[in-house]
């Protein structure tokens, strides 16, 4: 039988990041996933905390320097890489000098939220699923986590859909972390568009996106909704079992069955899940 694969698009990973309860799901998982045979590929923005040569982040070559188009504008995709040896887990970071270079994550060091965070959203998820294309790695299982991966689900069930890669992928998606206050702004529809795209994925949505609009957009080309504790989202969980998904959780990382627990999880997903969008 063959090694399941499982990708991980993560907006927060310990040590990378100050400890919460999604950081340190970002780092366990992954680890749980990988302790049990699978194998794994994980993903994070590279946030401005992140210290390069404290971490020993390096930059891939071979895998940065592509252009990617957003509202019209080049934006150069930047790979660098790192390893958690104590996990033998190693972290692709996705950096751009417009969007995370010097950034931090939802807000500024004054606290006030960046406008164009809808953006930032698109430029990571197809920073990840071109590496991904670049690297003819093909997932069964996709995880996403937190509003920074919001726009994956959307681009692999629509624009990717065809793609080796991502046809038969199953996603699993988990909100977390700072809500977003603002709404996406007003480039982000636009900035949106990608191929295969018919306008019609976002008609049941206000037509000022918000947090809880893009938490929904992620469900809705999902395969499952998996929750860590702390947060609560009654409204997503309504809307996934209104379109039949399974939700998993809240999920203790720390609790000693924590590992068997997500492998269950993750292989039931990846023997199920509802069929992509038509």
């Amino acid at each position: 039988m063959k090694t399941r694969k499982v990708l991980f698009i993560t907006q927060q990973i310990m040590p990378y990041v100050p400890d919460s309860q999604m950081a340190m799901a970002g780092r366990r998982v992954p680890q749980f996933v990988q302790e049990h045979g699978r194998e794994i590929r994980t993903f994070m923005p590279k946030w401005g905390t992140i210290n390069e040569r404290r971490c020993q982040l390096h930059e891939v070559i071979r895998l940065s320097g592509m252009n990617l188009i957003i509202d019209d504008t080049d934006h150069l995709l930047i790979l660098k890489v790192a390893s958690i040896p104590s996990a033998r887990m190693q972290v692709y970071f996705i950096d751009n000098d417009d969007y995370f270079m010097k950034r931090l994550e939802e807000c500024d060091a004054d606290g006030r939220e960046y406008p164009d965070n809808g953006e930032r959203a698109i430029f990571y998820a197809r920073g990840v699923l071109e590496t991904v294309k670049k690297l003819r790695w093909v997932p069964d299982i996709i995880h996403c986590q937190g509003w920074v991966s919001a726009i994956a689900p959307l681009y692999i069930k629509v624009c990717y859909r065809e793609e080796p890669s991502f046809r038969d992928s199953k996603i699993v998606f988990t909100p977390g972390g700072e809500k977003l206050t603002l709404p996406m702004d007003e480039l982000f529809r636009a900035s949106l568009q990608f191929k295969g795209m018919t306008g019609k994925e976002l008609n049941e949505f206000s037509e000022e996106i918000t947090y809880n609009d893009l938490m929904k957009l992620a469900v809705k080309y999902s395969d499952a909704l998996m929750l860590l504790p702390g947060q609560e989202y009654p409204e997503l969980v309504a809307y996934a079992e209104e379109l039949g998904l399974p939700v998993f959780g809240p999920v203790d990382i720390t609790d000693a069955n924590a590992s068997e627990t997500m492998m269950n999880f993750f292989d039931s997903v990846w023997g199920g899940g509802k069929e992509s969008e038509e």
